[in-house]
């Protein structure tokens, strides 16, 4: 096989929709501006000072919340540490500033996410804390894993909705891309990297949490996307082991697999959305590497050619960044592969809160084709089926999802694949963990959700891969166009995500009963569905043909 048709034109494609979730979070200047408005630069007090084991940090009051922003979990990764385990962090002497935002990880800019960094110097971490009456006893700690892979960063999300249910909130930084997903023969931590930064943060969590309010005996990990994608590998990781004690999970990849065609029409399918074997990491760092002029059989010498390099020279080599948002398993840090693992019950066994939305693939299908003035048609469903599903079950697939059923082919397309890709992984995901660890599963699912990415044609995204984030964090772009149904599902949904973290299970007063997820039952697991007009049970295996899907794949 040739690394051309396997690797390149794959993550070139596959990440053109993940690359939006930054602009869905309002990752630009101007957002960040905005979220500076009530973190210190917008007339919040100065002068809350709170000593971690590095030093002293001053962040701000805003209102009733302490945000500190840009604060160092772990040594800069550059020159020599490039491409190496994350190491502790110098400390230092005096007050450090921490009322700003740190640095992005190195990243380019796509149409639909503008952000940028060529600084290495940026595993940072924001910390907002619940209101002082809520600080009678240790906090719960929930520590957020952002997605896209290649793009973002933990400021981008403000902590304060889901602080104000009495959470400390840590949103992180980690190395992105090429930078967090590198591998070469025997270089320790070869294609984990952003894993082994995010298993730092949480090890500054257990380190430094009481002095924010919150208790290290009890956090929760949470992510969305790759962010997720990320907790699954955590949950089988030998050193993670300890750090949280409950996670969350909203659209994540971890058992999912990717038929022929679903993220663009020349990509092949491919066995796991975001998991690869040492050799495939390798292979793709061979491959996006040779063009810097580092080739070398010896691994060394290819690390130290690339190690002297510029940023801005690495970044500059097309999809290098894309390329590499997968995790690398056969390693230390992944011993074996994470679905494998979890199918044994070899994993962390924490209650899990876990979900998708109800139309995930339309983002996908929408930014590849009619949204963007690329009409999906008739003749491109035919040609789309027969490519993920061969000629012999493609004439099923269309009885099961004829375009009359649809307004649209583009529809019907992300109806197919949302639920043999997205719903088959997640269903399966629950399936797996119900069987060791307490799983309440969710579906959200308001049609409705704002839209706010900046398209030049028209499409119904509906409950789009994402869309559930603006509930549960503050979002001044998404804000003013939530209805007051919308208002309402975000404070049922931030209640929920707190109880979760408080007590592993999302029950309190007041809130919809949850039952917990059971693959055994005679009747169908329960999952919850997550509308403005409606919260309550879902039959998502009829709703997502799940049957169907079991009997021809």
């Amino acid at each position: 096989m040739t690394h051309r048709s396997t690797f390149r034109r794959p993550y070139v494609v596959m990440t053109v929709g993940v690359l939006t979730l930054s602009t869905l979070m309002s990752a630009s200047a101007a957002a960040t501006a905005r979220l500076a408005q009530h973190t210190g630069q917008g007339g919040a007090a100065v002068g809350e000072t709170v000593r971690t084991r590095a030093g002293l940090v001053a962040g701000t009051r805003s209102g009733a919340y302490r945000v500190f922003r840009g604060i160092p979990y772990a040594g800069a990764p550059k020159g020599p540490h490039r491409w190496a385990p994350p190491r502790p962090v110098p400390p230092w002497k005096g007050v450090r500033d921490a009322t700003k935002p740190g640095p992005l990880c190195p990243q380019v800019p796509s149409p639909y996410a503008p952000s940028a960094s060529t600084e290495e110097d940026c595993l940072v971490l924001d910390v907002t804390t619940p209101p002082a009456a809520d600080r009678r006893r240790p906090a719960p700690v929930l520590v957020w894993i952002h997605g896209d892979g290649a793009v973002g960063g933990g400021s981008f999300f403000d902590g304060r909705r889901l602080a104000g249910r009495g959470l400390v909130v840590v949103s992180i930084n980690y190395r992105l891309g090429v930078f967090g997903g590198l591998a070469l023969p025997g270089l320790e931590g070869s294609g984990t990297f952003g894993l082994r930064d995010q298993q730092a943060a949480l090890r500054w969590v257990r380190d430094n949490a009481r002095a924010f309010g919150g208790d290290p005996g009890n956090v929760t990990v949470a992510g969305v996307s790759f962010g997720a994608s990320a907790i699954a590998g955590h949950l089988t990781s030998p050193a993670s082991e300890g750090l949280f004690h409950r996670a969350v999970m909203a659209s994540g990849e971890g058992m999912m697999d990717m038929p022929a065609g679903a993220m663009g029409p020349d990509v092949p399918g491919y066995p796991w959305y975001v998991w690869r074997s040492a050799r495939e990491m390798e292979d793709i760092t061979t491959e996006m590497t040779s063009s810097l002029g580092c080739r070398d059989d010896r691994p060394e010498r290819t690390l130290a050619c690339l190690r002297a390099l510029p940023v801005k020279t690495i970044l500059e080599v097309p999809y290098i960044m894309n390329a590499f948002q997968g995790f690398g398993y056969g390693n230390a840090t992944l011993p074996q592969l994470p679905p494998t693992a979890l199918r044994a019950g070899r994993f962390h066994h924490v209650p899990v809160l876990s979900g998708a939305t109800l139309d995930e693939h339309r983002l996908f299908v929408g930014m590849t084709y009619d949204a963007v003035g690329r009409p999906f048609t008739e003749a491109d469903y035919d040609r789309a089926l027969r490519t993920a599903f061969g000629a012999r079950s493609a004439g099923r697939v269309r009885e099961e999802y004829p375009t009359t059923a649809f307004p649209s082919p583009a529809l019907a397309w992300a109806a197919v694949i949302t639920d043999r890709m997205w719903a088959r992984g997640t269903q399966t995901m629950h399936d797996t963990l119900a069987r060791h660890v307490p799983v309440y599963a969710y579906e959200f699912a308001d049609r409705r959700a704002p839209m706010f990415l900046p398209l030049p044609g028209d499409f119904d995204f509906g409950a789009f891969h994402s869309a559930d984030i603006p509930y549960l964090f503050e979002d001044e772009a998404a804000e003013p166009r939530f209805t007051p149904r919308q208002r309402a599902l975000s404070a049922t949904m931030t209640q929920y995500w707190a109880a979760f973290a408080r007590t592993g299970a999302p029950h309190g007063p007041g809130l919809p009963g949850w039952p917990v997820y059971r693959p055994g039952d005679a009747g169908r697991p329960y999952t919850q569905s997550l509308a403005p007009r409606r919260i309550g049970p879902v039959d998502y295996h009829r709703t997502h043909h799940l049957g169907f899907w079991n009997r021809i794949s």
